[in-house]
């Protein structure tokens, strides 16, 4: 029998509906899983529950680059057009 996969979506689905008072017996028949596999998924899911409380730093730091970056290309720009400026000038 060839393995089914579940995307990290589906999961979580499934075991929200577990946490919002469904039967795991009905979950795991509707979806075709063991229990063993819910419990699994729920506790996989309640280990990890904090992260979505947690500062992404590296989205606050991507965020900062990018607005550096964005100041930089400005002020190349400017400079550019300034040499520019200057060239003509001395034609």
């Amino acid at each position: 029998m060839k393995r089914r996969r579940f995307d990290a979506k589906i999961k979580a689905e499934v075991v929200l509906e577990g946490l919002k008072g469904r039967s795991v017996a009905e979950i795991c028949a509707t979806h075709q899983i063991a229990q063993s596999m819910y419990y699994a998924w729920r506790d996989e899911f309640l280990r990890n529950a904090t992260k979505a409380f947690e500062v992404n730093k590296d989205s606050a730091r991507e965020e900062r680059l990018a607005r550096e970056n964005d100041r930089l290309k400005r002020v190349v720009g400017e400079l550019t057009m300034e040499l520019k400026k200057n060239d003509e000038e001395l034609w």
